[in-house]
């Protein structure tokens, strides 16, 4: 029995095994994480060596992958498209007993169990790491909650736009005495501190610096606390400013709606003028087409009673028609003698005389 015992024993330490012991990793975002799996081989181990490398997702939805292989003297790293690229052996002789890996790039989706196995047959062995990707601190904000006065209450705050839990908070005052008031010992290490009564000796520069288990990061925040400021004159400033815009705004609304009313009483006026009052009438024309009209039954009238119809019809005629018509003075008529008419070319012309009762004679 012991015979064998020791035949089995030697047998179990003489095949494959793997020496890495089981172990987590942690990594930071966008880091490299290297994975190690070192194996040893035994004399019986004849068969061909395939290495495998699996991956058990943190969700728990999916079931085992293969990321990357290595058989037949070929690497296969096109299995698992979420590391495609990104997951490589350390090794270029694999034989040699290193079937490492590096994942670079790390994502938070990397999470999870990696499983490495070795055959070789008769010689088979696997061991599991477990990798965990966290974020670094970064992008952290320091700014103050409240009014910096004198006897007022505020907060000073520290956050940070990602990092991965848990995280440490850790304040410190950069200038003057370098000492943190003894009020805000307690609160030190969070990520907000609470003032009260504030006095000007908080007046200072203060750093909060925020760390994780894979990086940390750092923020500045100035202080100043100052007197308090007159309130009742800003407020009253503020309601006279207020009032005067108020004012101001409402007399420009009158001067345009003034404005627009003349202009609307014009354009009115304008066209009731265009369209009721009518063209007014030649008054020369009138009186002279009306003289002439008469004028010219004059032809079929005698002599004798050209003078009482001349004035009858003149007198016919509405003076208005000459009102405006300018006079040209009157001259009494010039004698002048036969003779002299003949000399100057005139045609004597016989006149028919007249009775009393109007008969040509």
């Amino acid at each position: 029995d012991k015979l064998v015992l020791c035949i089995l024993l030697e047998c179990f330490t003489r095949s494959l095994s793997i020496t890495t012991p089981e172990q987590m990793i942690e990594k930071a975002k966008g880091e490299t994480a290297y994975l190690p799996c070192k194996f040893t081989l035994s004399p019986e181990d004849q068969g061909p060596l395939d290495i495998e490398w699996l991956i058990s997702p943190a969700d728990n939805q999916k079931v085992d992958q293969v990321i990357i292989l290595y058989s037949g003297d070929k690497i296969y790293d096109d299995y698992y498209p979420d590391l495609k690229g990104r997951v490589h052996f350390t090794s270029n002789d694999l034989k040699s007993g290193d079937a490492s890996i590096n994942v670079t790039n790390l994502q938070l989706s990397d999470i999870g169990t990696y499983q490495c196995k070795v055959k070789k047959a008769p010689g088979v062995a696997n061991k599991k790491i477990q990798l965990v990707v966290l974020v670094k601190p970064s992008g952290t904000r320091c700014y103050v909650d409240g009014s910096e006065e004198i006897g007022s209450d505020f907060k000073l705050k520290c956050e940070p736009k990602e990092g991965s839990l848990p995280l440490q908070y850790e304040w410190q005052k950069l200038s003057d005495s370098q000492k943190m008031p003894t009020s805000w010992l307690a609160e030190m290490t969070l990520s907000v501190i609470s003032v009260k009564n504030a006095s000007s000796e908080y007046s200072g520069t203060y750093s909060c610096t925020v760390r994780n288990r894979v990086g940390s990061d750092q923020c500045l925040l100035r202080l100043n606390v100052v007197p308090p400021s007159n309130k009742a004159g800003l407020i009253a400033g503020a309601i006279i400013g207020t009032l005067l815009a108020l004012v101001l705004i409402g007399l420009i609304i009158f001067c345009c709606h003034k404005k627009r009313r003349e202009e609307k009483y014009e354009k009115e006026v304008h066209h009731d003028i265009r369209e009721d009052v009518p063209p007014p009438k030649s008054r020369t024309s009138t009186a002279r087409s009306y003289i002439g009209s008469n004028h010219s039954s004059l032809g079929s009238m005698s002599p004798s009673n050209m003078e009482g119809y001349s004035k009858t019809q003149y007198n016919q005629v509405p003076s208005e028609d000459f009102e405006r018509t300018p006079q040209s003075p009157t001259l009494p008529p010039a004698k002048v003698a036969a003779p002299n008419l003949s000399r100057m070319g005139a045609i004597p012309v016989m006149i028919p005389a007249q009775s009393k009762d109007g008969s040509i004679v």
